[in-house]
């Protein structure tokens, strides 16, 4: 028989059986490796107690408390609506207090007088500084008084009783004055300018020119408004 020891043949052959053996020496030690992870584990016990289940937070709101819940969110919310409310009146106050150089307390009247008669506070300052420049106690040659100048036979067809005394308070005297300027703006349909106009000339004359067909603006509308866009009326305002 030829020796083949040496040759490509015989090399082959031992190549062959070195991967032979390799192979299973790592079957082997994947075989023992098992073993031994699973003798490593312990058992489990028959009495072993089974693991407690974490409780569940369970949060149940009775109908009673949620209608308790359901008040005291809406009353917090109402309560912060005022607050928002008090800070823009205080805000918008303060804005013409500095704006017309007046006092605190006075922009706070013609404020809230204006809002109570629905009138634009931004056109009823205006009207203010016009007519009195914010004197209280202002009076003209033709007897008109007070802050708004009303007439007190004017002043008595909208507030039954009101004497002349009376219309050098602010309050009276704005609240008057303002309600006045409302119905003219109603008389004329919301035209601000012929409502200005007859607040100063008065309804008769105004109406006696526009029966004429003449034009019955003096210009005293252009001194109130100046840059005024706005409509005069507030929408909030309560019903005449």
């Amino acid at each position: 028989m030829q020796n083949l020891r040496g040759t490509y043949v015989h090399r082959g052959d031992a190549i062959r059986r070195a991967r032979r053996v390799k192979q299973t020496l790592l079957a082997l030690g994947f075989c023992v490796a098992t073993g031994v992870i699973a003798a490593s584990r312990e058992p489990a016990t028959v009495n072993a107690e089974p693991t407690p289940k974490p409780e569940k937070n369970s949060f149940f709101v009775t109908p009673g408390e949620a209608r308790k819940l359901q008040n005291e969110l809406a009353t917090a919310r109402g309560e912060l609506d005022m607050v928002k409310a008090q800070f823009d009146r205080a805000s918008r106050i303060i804005d013409y207090s500095r704006r017309y150089a007046i006092t605190a307390g006075m922009a706070s009247s013609i404020f809230d007088a204006a809002l109570g008669e629905g009138i634009d506070p931004d056109l009823a300052f205006r009207l203010v500084r016009l007519e009195s420049e914010f004197n209280p106690r202002a009076k003209s040659p033709v007897g008109a008084i007070g802050l708004t100048q009303l007439m007190p036979t004017t002043a008595v067809q909208y507030q039954k009783g009101v004497k002349l005394q009376d219309l050098y308070d602010p309050d009276t005297n704005l609240k008057i004055g303002f309600r006045y300027l409302r119905n003219l703006m109603k008389l004329y349909g919301g035209n601000v300018e012929l409502a200005l106009v007859a607040y100063n000339r008065g309804e008769y004359a105004v109406d006696t020119d526009r029966k004429a067909g003449r034009d019955p603006r003096n210009g005293y509308q252009r001194k109130v408004l100046g840059t005024y866009k706005g409509t005069g009326i507030i929408q909030q305002s309560m019903p005449r």
